[in-house]
């Protein structure tokens, strides 16, 4: 029930976020006087609809998204009489620009609110830790079955201390446990969890190599993988470690424009490296194993989503929403119709045009014929389909699964 659950939520998260796009359309368009005939949610069947100022707002049956029509978005749209002077073709191109953006500058908001909100509750995930095996601080090994139990710190009176009793201090470096060598803190903890009763550790403090004998007990602990296991622990943090860091309200501003700036720059470079992912998508629908890295659907996403709840990984479930808000919001400025990114685009190659053809002392030249355009539009459009239809089926047969 949990993944059920995880799978609807995330899809009503994307229903939500393109909705919202449109939208970001609505009320911009409105804000400059142009004329919006209608705005709806969902698409199909009406389910109710009401006017107001001029423009018609309603709900529809299939909650996929939505759709605002607002009047003469280019100079070859049909309008009445009574549209024809708030005609979107007639306002200036900064004005066009900023209301064909704008659903993009939605998603760009969506995702920066929902990061934030993780900054000041859950954290942000750490995206410089420290990788050495050196101890922040010493505390006990207790038992966490749960995810709550993980997050809970607290410690009861019966719990052991092995990492304090055994001597070892906050800034010791681990070198090796058992004789094994420990290089970062993950083979530290592995070697730990694989550890049990008096083991030799030996450390760096001040410069000088020393001894300790750490007695590890096992307890049951909520491992990575969603599974409970025992391991062996000694009850000891890392410095600056890999995982989530919380911040205070002020502090998580500051922190969420460098996390949203960074995942800007892993989206873009996301989408260079689209085309070359897809064979490996076309490959994992025939038995291939399938590439974490490649592309996945609406569809796939909802799945991870449904097993992030299912595993209580809350803050990766909402990463992946604000992931997803950043993705789309950049892929929809792509300067190619029929995206928003595509109509900027013309109404900046007339304004250039233009520009040109007065210093030359001509005339400003007519609208795009977008007619023209039709052929190169239709064969984006199938290109679209066909990648949907691929990465659906891949998310259906083989789909990405968290490790």
């Amino acid at each position: 029930m949990a993944y059920i659950f995880g799978v609807v939520l995330f899809a009503l998260g994307i229903c939500v976020s393109v909705a919202l796009h449109e939208a970001g359309h609505m009320v911009s368009a409105r804000v400059f006087g142009m004329r919006v005939r209608r705005f709806f949610v969902g698409y199909g069947p009406t389910v109710f609809s009401f006017r107001r100022g001029g423009t018609e707002y309603g709900l529809k049956w299939i909650p996929l998204g939505g759709f605002c029509d607002i009047a003469g978005m280019t100079a070859l749209d049909e309008v009445t009489p009574e549209e024809s002077p708030r005609a979107m073709w007639r306002f200036k191109t900064w004005k066009r620009t900023v209301v064909m953006s704008a659903g993009s500058i939605t998603h760009f908001i969506l995702g920066f609110v929902v990061l934030y909100l993780m900054a000041v509750t859950m954290g942000l995930p750490n995206l410089h830790p420290n990788t050495e095996p050196i101890l922040a601080s010493t505390s006990c090994a207790r038992a966490a079955t749960t995810t709550d139990q993980v997050n809970n710190g607290k410690c009861a009176p019966a719990d052991p201390m092995p990492a304090a009793a055994a001597g070892l201090l906050p800034g010791d470096k681990v070198l090796s446990v058992g004789g094994k060598p420990t290089p970062t803190w993950t083979d530290m903890l592995n070697t730990v969890q694989a550890s049990s009763g008096p083991t030799v550790f030996q450390i760096l403090r001040d410069g000088q190599t020393l001894t300790r004998t750490v007695d590890v007990p096992r307890v049951q602990r909520l491992t990575s993988d969603g599974k409970v296991r025992d391991v062996g622990m000694i009850g000891a943090s890392p410095v600056n470690p890999p995982g989530l860091i919380s911040y205070g309200p002020i502090d998580a501003v500051g922190k969420t424009v460098s996390f949203t700036g960074t995942m800007f720059s892993e989206t873009a470079k996301r989408l260079v490296e689209f085309p070359q992912r897809l064979p490996a998508v076309f490959t994992s629908i025939f038995g291939g194993e399938r590439d974490p890295n490649t592309p996945v659907s609406v569809v796939g996403a909802s799945r991870i989503g449904g097993e992030a709840v299912e595993r209580g990984l809350w803050p990766l479930f909402f990463f992946l929403l604000a992931s997803f808000n950043f993705f789309i919001g950049v892929f929809n400025l792509l300067p190619l119709l029929p995206m928003d990114g595509g109509h900027i685009a013309i109404v900046w190659y007339e304004r250039v045009r233009d520009w040109f053809r007065k210093l030359r002392g001509k005339a400003a030249g007519g609208p795009v014929d977008y007619t023209r355009l039709s052929a190169v539009t239709l064969v984006l459009v199938v290109i679209g389909g066909g990648i949907t239809l691929l990465t659906v089926t891949a998310d259906i047969v083989n789909p990405i699964r968290l490790q």
